[in-house]
């Protein structure tokens, strides 16, 4: 009232909008919102500001004049950040990405079939089943418990291998469920950019151990891990998959019967790094073959309904098993997830799903070829354990020999 009561209003017959009236009403907001935007841009410069002195101050003590000191012993790792606590390392490495958290999934939820068939080759190859197996026996109870880990041999490190779709990384978090252990991910796609040079490096590794062995159990994750280790590596990382390398095998050494820490490598490609010191990494080398026709079976029926689907008598899943020869778990996820979109789900009471529906988004994907199975094979004997293998089996056919 008192802001129109002494306003002269002859010159606005048509009673429009006065501008400076509104500039000065909106000017307050807008600043009021500025400043909580610049106060939180401020907290995250602090923040900011905290790490960085805190990487300065390591600095620092590293340059001191150097005393001498005795021989470093094997299998103990130098402490970088020990003027830091737990707290603040630990809020490092989940800003940077490197601790996650896994998705929930149970050992079950990966799944398999026996293979009942009865062959006859020389060379009979895992299956899913005996792939669940080894995970749960290396990975799950050993992690899971503290008096099985002491007591049971020492397995630090284990390596899946096997083609895209598999279920590598599922198997990983698997692990993380039902022992309830932290996730580091160390794959060299998610350092880049974050961690670079030498001292960066170093540094991250120390970190990741450090927090690994105070808060047990652990898994240590490296996706795509044939590439520390690779035959021909890209100029531009050279250094750091190098530096990498070194101060992981450093690391490793520090985990000792009872420290329940698990490294767990996951690659596609095994046979594009070097053999010899891929394989003294892991201990235990894993090989997923392919899923075969009672795992496919299985696969269609679990994973048809879990993207909306109605299994009916129209829908023919050993046809689907059999026309799916070669092709992976993730694979007949990205057909079922293609073909029961949502409009497909309204149609399903009134026409029934079948089988040539699903086929059609396969027929787009390239499977596993026998080729590429063969490569995997072909890798996998020239491992220490596949060398171990081929000569027991050798032993076995002399021995069968002799009684004839």
């Amino acid at each position: 009232k008192a802001k129109w009561k002494n306003r002269d209003e002859s010159d606005n017959f048509f009673q429009k909008y006065i501008e400076d009236d509104i500039k000065l009403e909106k000017r307050s907001q807008i600043e009021q919102e500025i400043r909580a935007n610049v106060d939180e841009l401020m907290r995250q410069e602090l923040r900011n500001l905290k790490i960085a002195i805190d990487k300065e101050k390591q600095k620092r003590l590293n340059k001191k004049a150097k005393i001498a000191r005795p021989k470093k012993r094997r299998g103990v790792m130098k402490d970088l950040t020990k003027d830091r606590n737990l707290e603040s390392v630990y809020e490092e490495l989940v800003a940077a990405n490197i601790i996650k958290k896994p998705k929930t999934i149970n050992i079950n939820q990966y799944y398999d079939s026996y293979s009942y068939r009865g062959d006859d080759k020389t060379e009979i190859q895992p299956s899913i089943s005996d792939v669940k197996q080894l995970v749960t026996l290396y990975g799950i109870l050993s992690l899971g418990s503290s008096d099985v880990h002491a007591k049971a041999p020492l397995t630090r490190s284990i390596m899946l291998a096997g083609p895209e779709g598999t279920g590598k990384k599922m198997l990983v978090e698997a692990i993380c469920t039902e022992t309830g252990a932290n996730l580091f991910d160390l794959s060299p796609a998610n350092i880049a950019g974050k961690y670079e040079g030498k001292e960066a490096i170093r540094l991250l590794v120390n970190m990741v151990f450090k927090v690994a062995h105070l808060l047990q159990p652990s898994v240590i994750m490296i996706d795509q891990c044939h590439r520390i280790f690779a035959k021909k590596v890209p100029k531009s990382e050279r250094v750091s998959l190098k530096v990498l390398k070194t101060n992981l095998v450093k690391a490793m050494r520090t985990v000792k019967q009872g420290n329940r820490i698990l490294l767990v490598g996951s690659t596609k490609a095994p046979f594009d790094a070097k053999m010899k010191p891929f394989c003294k990494l892991y201990d235990r080398i894993i090989l997923i073959p392919r899923p075969d026709y009672g795992t496919r079976y299985l696969l269609w029926k679990v994973l048809i309904v879990k993207n909306g689907g109605k299994l009916t008598r129209d829908l023919d899943i050993s046809s689907l098993a059999k026309v799916s020869d070669g092709y992976t778990a993730g694979m007949i996820d990205r057909s079922c997830k293609e073909v029961l979109t949502e409009r497909r789900l309204d149609l399903m009471d009134k026409i029934p799903l079948r089988g040539s529906e699903l086929i059609s988004p396969l027929a787009r994907i390239d499977p596993v070829f026998v080729e590429e199975e063969e490569a995997y094979k072909k890798w996998y004997r020239k491992t220490p354990l596949g060398k171990k293998r081929e000569k027991m089996m050798k032993e076995e056919d002399e021995a069968k020999g002799k009684e004839n």
